[in-house]
């Protein structure tokens, strides 16, 4: 994956993020429970602040040169659509057992996390 490609795709997230939280805010205000509300909310919470991790592994790519910021950049990418998407759907389904999928997103996002830090971890080139 390339820095260029994982920028669109990062903000193309971040659009995502951002509709979904103002169509949560105005459009399903009054259509969803409070519960599933935030749910929603949640969901386009961790989808905005991985998305701008996407953006950092992007910026990352021009500095280290380790295979574990594309593999990072992936599982992000993974969580996100798990995560969130089992949340997103969640909240306008109604759909309880979509709620035992959000937790393999999370493992996923954690996961991301670890490869970007063992990217950092094992490059010895920079200062």
């Amino acid at each position: 994956m390339t820095s260029r490609r994982l920028t669109m795709i990062a903000a193309i997230n971040m659009f995502i993020a951002v509709a979904a939280g103002a169509f949560g805010a105005h459009g399903l205000k009054e259509m969803l429970s409070a519960e599933m509300l935030a749910v929603w909310q949640t969901a386009a919470t961790y989808q905005t602040s991985h998305a701008l991790g996407l953006f950092g592994i992007a910026l990352l790519m021009h500095r280290l040169q380790s295979i574990w910021l594309a593999r990072s950049a992936t599982a992000m990418l993974i969580g996100i659509v798990i995560f969130s998407g089992s949340l997103y759907l969640l909240a306008v389904s109604g759909i309880r057992w979509l709620g035992a999928i959000t937790p393999f997103g999370g493992l996923a996002l954690l996961l991301a996390w670890a490869m970007l830090a063992w990217a950092a971890y094992r490059d010895t080139k920079s200062v």
